[in-house]
């Protein structure tokens, strides 16, 4: 007999059905959750767990998006970046094996567990520079802009290899609309205007 006020396990997916199929120990608790139901939902194999705390309901495809709405969950003020966001943008052939994401300067680096994220610290103006709020399966992420990105790609032009940066430059070239001025607004607060512009220039 189910006891007054427990919540199904109908009622449980549906919540978390309209939060796009992911949610925290402390948002499931807020809804009336009780820990108890979570388990064992978990152990029953309806629900998995992103990391500690996190949970995600399993008939729900995330469509290749789970990563960076786990991030999002798990690190509010984390931006994607680089590798990530040029993949999200739809102009690199390259696949993630981690989330890029960039933090301030002044943020103690978050610790998580999964998924794995590889953080760059961006200067206050950079890291506020040409973010965008996009949304994905229900759950708001933070990300930057397709010119920011790039400007960011030839800042850290060594760590992710010359070769992806111009193959982005490249796609970008033939799959978007191409913002000159943005592009290079966005290059001069990243400080790599001198860089980055023969390379545009090659590419128009």
């Amino acid at each position: 007999m189910k006891k007054k006020n427990q919540i199904t396990v109908d009622k449980v997916k549906a919540i978390f059905r309209q939060h796009g199929g992911v949610l925290r120990t402390g948002e499931a608790l807020g809804y009336g959750i009780h820990p108890k139901t979570l388990y064992a939902m978990r152990d029953r194999g309806m629900l998995e767990t992103l990391s500690r705390g996190l949970y995600r309901l399993k008939d729900i495809p995330l469509v290749g998006s789970d990563d960076l709405i786990a991030v999002a969950h798990r690190i509010p003020r984390a931006r994607i970046c680089l590798i990530s966001a040029l993949s999200f943008h739809g102009i690199t052939t390259q696949i993630p094996h981690k989330v890029y994401c960039a933090i301030p300067r002044d943020v103690h680096q978050p610790r998580i567990d999964y998924p794995p994220v590889y953080f760059f610290r961006f200067s206050k103006s950079s890291y506020n520079d040409g973010v965008e709020s996009h949304t994905m399966n229900g759950k708001k992420i933070h990300i930057y802009n397709v010119e920011k990105t790039l400007a960011d790609c030839f800042k850290y032009r060594n760590q992710i290899g010359m070769d992806t940066v111009l193959e982005a430059l490249h796609l970008y070239r033939e799959r978007k609309p191409l913002k000159v001025d943005a592009l290079i607004a966005h290059a001069r607060i990243c400080r790599v205007y001198n860089v980055l512009v023969p390379y545009l220039e090659a590419v128009l």
